[in-house]
């Protein structure tokens, strides 16, 4: 069902205050605490922090093909096949929280310029079926706020598995 402009406009704050989530999130954690993981294969916040990063970039390109392409095809990966080869842990935060931070006020620019008419736009996604523009805004809506929270999640367990 499409949003209607109260959700969308909702949704689009949301999307707006997600990258002060995520470097408030980060800003919480000591340095000691950046790069612990809390279990096997689970990521660091080091490493979420660089996912949102390249999830971000990924994200702008999904958004722009949706609104100006006729059935666009949405392409899947595997985030976490993405943060091995790409050693998320050898990767700049800070130049990570930079980049979520630029490409989401670049993002953010352009979908205040759509008319209403280009909401509602379907593509499909390959891992998912039909993917539209109201998918696309509830899942980056959401995003940083889910990996704000993870860090949290992260820093409390640190915090008890400290002698």
């Amino acid at each position: 069902m499409p949003f209607d402009a109260a959700t969308r406009a909702t949704y689009l704050e949301r999307y707006r205050s997600g990258p002060s989530l995520l470097r408030q999130a980060w800003a919480e954690l000591p340095a000691e605490a950046r790069s612990w993981r809390p279990g096997e294969g689970k990521w660091s916040a080091h490493e979420v922090v660089v996912h949102c990063a390249d999830s971000e970039t990924y994200a702008a390109t999904r958004i722009r093909l949706l609104l100006a392409e006729p059935e666009p095809l949405i392409v899947g990966y595997d985030e976490n096949v993405w943060a091995q080869r790409f050693d998320y842990q050898a990767t700049d935060p800070e130049l990570a929280l930079h980049l979520v931070e630029v490409v989401r006020a670049h993002t953010l620019a352009t979908l205040e310029r759509v008319p209403d008419s280009a909401w509602g736009r379907v593509g499909r996604h390959s891992h998912s079926g039909p993917y539209g523009t109201d998918d696309w805004l509830r899942s980056y809506g959401e995003h940083l706020e889910v990996h704000a929270a993870q860090i949290r999640r992260n820093l409390a367990a640190w915090k008890r598995a400290r002698p």
